[in-house]
C-alpha cells in the first residue's frame, strides 16, 4: 500500500472555505481549491494519524518494516502480522535481555509458541578459592530444549533453531530437541 492519492477522501480541511468571501462564489477558485484537496487530502490524513504509524499495535502491515528498523529488529516478513506487530512492540525489552538465557526464552516464546529450556555450554567459570581445581573445558554448544506452550501444537524445530542460532554467541554452536513437555515430566502412556 502507498501513501498517495485516495480516491473519494475528503478533506478535513477544505482550502475553498478558507479563501476570502470574494472566493466563496467563484466557480473557478473552488475547483482549483478542491484539486489541492484531492492532492493534500492523504497527506493531512497522514498527519492527522501520525501517532498511530508509531504504534506497533495499529500501524499499517507495509510500515512495519520500518518501525522493526527503529529499534533494530528483524521481523521475517512470512510471518503473520500479528507475530510482526508483536515482536516490533517487545523489541526494546528484548533487547535488553539479548544474550541471556532469559531473553532467548523470550524470543523463543514469542517468535515460536514454545516454552525452553536453555543449557548454555560456553562462558566462564571462577572460584574463591585459590588452587581449587579447573572446571571442565565447556562444550561450546547451546543446547536448546523446547516443547509446544498448548498441548497438541506441533513445534517447528527449523524456526526454532533459525531463531536461537540468530541469538547464539558465533562460538557456539546450536543444537535444538524438541521435547512432547516440560523436562522431568514422565512420558504419557496410553492405556
Amino acid at each position: 500500500m502507498t501513501r498517495a492519492a485516495i480516491p473519494g477522501l475528503p478533506s478535513r480541511y477544505p482550502i475553498g472555505e478558507l479563501l476570502p468571501a470574494l472566493y466563496a462564489d467563484d466557480d473557478l477558485a473552488q475547483r482549483f481549491t478542491a484539486g489541492l484537496d484531492t492532492v493534500l487530502a492523504p497527506v493531512l490524513s497522514t498527519l492527522d494519524n501520525l501517532p498511530a504509524y508509531f504504534d506497533p499495535s495499529l500501524a499499517p502491515a507495509d510500515f512495519l518494516p520500518w518501525l522493526a528498523s527503529w529499534v533494530g529488529v528483524e521481523a521475517d516478513p512470512a510471518w503473520p502480522v500479528e507475530l510482526r506487530r508483536a515482536v516490533v512492540a517487545r523489541a526494546v525489552e528484548l533487547h535488553r535481555w539479548r544474550g541471556t538465557r532469559r531473553g532467548l526464552i523470550e524470543r523463543l516464546r514469542l517468535c515460536c509458541g514454545v516454552h525452553a529450556d536453555v543449557r548454555d555450554g560456553g562462558g566462564a567459570t571462577w572460584s574463591a578459592e585459590p588452587g581449587t581445581t579447573l572446571p571442565p573445558p565447556p562444550t561450546g554448544e547451546l543446547l536448546v530444549r523446547v516443547w509446544p506452550v498448548r498441548e497438541g501444537v506441533a513445534v517447528d524445530a527449523r524456526r526454532v533453531l533459525d531463531v536461537a542460532a540468530a541469538s547464539c554467541p558465533v562460538h557456539l554452536t546450536c543444537r535444538v530437541e524438541v521435547l512432547p513437555g516440560p523436562p522431568g515430566e514422565p512420558e504419557q502412556t496410553g492405556s
